[in-house]
């Protein structure tokens, strides 16, 4: 059946949740990023009927917030003829419609028809050349996700669907797909992807078996330092040093398959001007959403003053494809060592701006700015404890020398040789973060400023 083709049906909206239950319903998605304003269903449209009984649909949702710009969000609306206890928890409005990404008896369908590179309505179904796509694994939706829902289909596959929609290329099946071809042994196997006249909806990937967040080693790291009151973090049994160096290695390993994979060139001063005078006004607009961020702005925009007076002096800037979007929770270390994940860049930005050339420095800044926040998300626990706060900065130097010496290692190059344009890039991130805190969850509001008293130091 590959190259299968059914046509769209005339949609049956009978059953179909009005626009204040599906607002409703997102208000409350943790993938949905407007939850926290008031949110506006503009129109509902239907992509492709996946199953028959009970009735499936692909529809695309969009919506304002706070009555801004539109964005477009994807539902998989499956109606039955009476309640379903089990998915109760995704109950759409008051009738028997759910989202059907958490229903295992119709979740099959994704696989299959990768499988059959099949076309479904406006769908378009693609599979990886030679890739090996098992049929019999019943999905398990992945629990603590933000911005996607995930699927794994027992331990061969897991299928990210992305909740919003953007048209054009997806920088994630680009640079999965591109990093394959050219053999780069730190991601997982891309299988394949759904395409829609709206964007890609959902790409398949090896499951990486047994694997481990950097984010949770990282945290467990900082843990056990606090019990053991008289050891350095050198010295401590958990010591997640070694760990952060080959991590640092394979980073610039990922960096070097990116310049493979794809046309690499060189930012002239005058355009790195540019680029710093866009940290500057990042930092105005900043400084006037987040009334704490003031007291320090002027030193903060010091950082940047040095990297413009760099270009000045004629420092030109090679820039490249990169992750966009790194931290712990985007590595996970397998029995092969450390894998990379998610190169979608961060969720807020434009899609074209996601696929943007930049300089693999900002992975890095990024990186070290993670490292950093998995000490203080555990110190957090222990509020005005100055011991504790010492050790947690010890820890922070300790692994972030580590990754710097292994990504010197692979690059030739330490990090922290370009020191202007790393402080830069830092505080950067770390301006970035005070607003996405603020935003999103104010209760770690203090993690990036703590950030910002040192660099402004």
């Amino acid at each position: 059946m590959t190259g299968q083709e059914t046509a769209v049906r005339d949609w049956d909206e009978t059953g179909v949740p009005g626009p204040q239950q599906l607002a409703e319903f997102l208000s409350h998605q943790r993938w949905f990023s407007g939850r926290r304003g008031s949110v506006t269903v503009t129109g509902v449209r239907q992509l492709a009927r996946l199953v028959d009984d009970p009735a499936v649909d692909v529809v695309l949702i969009d919506v304002t917030v706070d009555e801004r710009e539109s964005m477009t969000y994807q539902l998989e609306l499956e109606r039955t003829d009476g309640p379903v206890g089990r998915l109760e928890h995704v109950r759409i409005g008051a009738g028997n419609v759910y989202d059907g990404l958490h229903d295992r008896d119709v979740t099959q369908v994704w696989p299959r028809l990768i499988a059959e590179e099949a076309t479904v309505g406006e769908l378009s179904f693609h599979r990886v050349p030679a890739a090996q796509i098992p049929l019999d694994r019943p999905s398990l939706v992945f629990s603590g996700e933000q911005s996607n829902t995930t699927l794994a289909y027992g331990d061969a596959m897991v299928l990210k669907v992305y909740r919003q929609i953007a048209a054009g290329v997806n920088p994630d099946v680009e640079v999965h797909v591109a990093l394959a071809a050219v053999g780069c042994p730190h991601i997982a196997a891309p299988l394949g992807w759904v395409e829609s006249p709206d964007g890609v909806l959902a790409f398949l990937q090896e499951f990486l078996v047994g694997a481990t967040e950097g984010w949770e080693s990282a945290q467990a790291s900082v843990r056990d330092l606090f019990l053991e009151a008289d050891l350095h973090p050198g010295d401590c049994g958990s010591d997640f040093a070694g760990e952060a160096e080959r991590l640092g290695t394979v980073t610039a390993e990922l960096h070097a398959a990116l310049r493979q994979a794809f046309p690499a060139e060189v930012l002239d001063p005058a355009r790195l001007a540019v680029r710093a005078q866009l940290m500057r006004d990042r930092l105005v607009a900043a400084a006037a959403e987040v009334p704490a961020l003031q007291p320090y702005a002027g030193r903060l925009a010091r950082a940047f003053d040095e990297l413009s007076e760099a270009a000045q002096a004629g420092l030109e800037l090679p820039v490249q494809r990169v992750h966009g979007d790194f931290h712990l929770g985007q590595v996970l270390r397998t029995a092969g060592g450390w894998k990379i994940l998610d190169f979608e860049g961060e969720p807020a930005t434009p899609a074209d701006e996601r696929r943007a050339l930049d300089t693999p420095l900002r992975d890095v800044a990024a990186m070290l700015r993670s490292l950093d926040y998995a000490a203080r998300i555990v110190l957090l626990d222990h509020p005005g404890d100055s011991q504790r706060a010492y050790r947690a900065a010890e820890w922070v130097e300790h692994n972030s020398g580590a990754f710097c010496r292994g990504y010197a290692a692979a690059a030739g190059r330490d990090p922290r040789e370009d020191a202007a344009l790393l402080r830069a890039l830092e505080t950067e991130k770390a301006v970035y973060e005070v607003i996405y805190e603020s935003r999103m969850r104010p209760s770690w509001a203090a993690l990036p400023m703590a950030a910002i008293e040192r660099l402004s130091g």
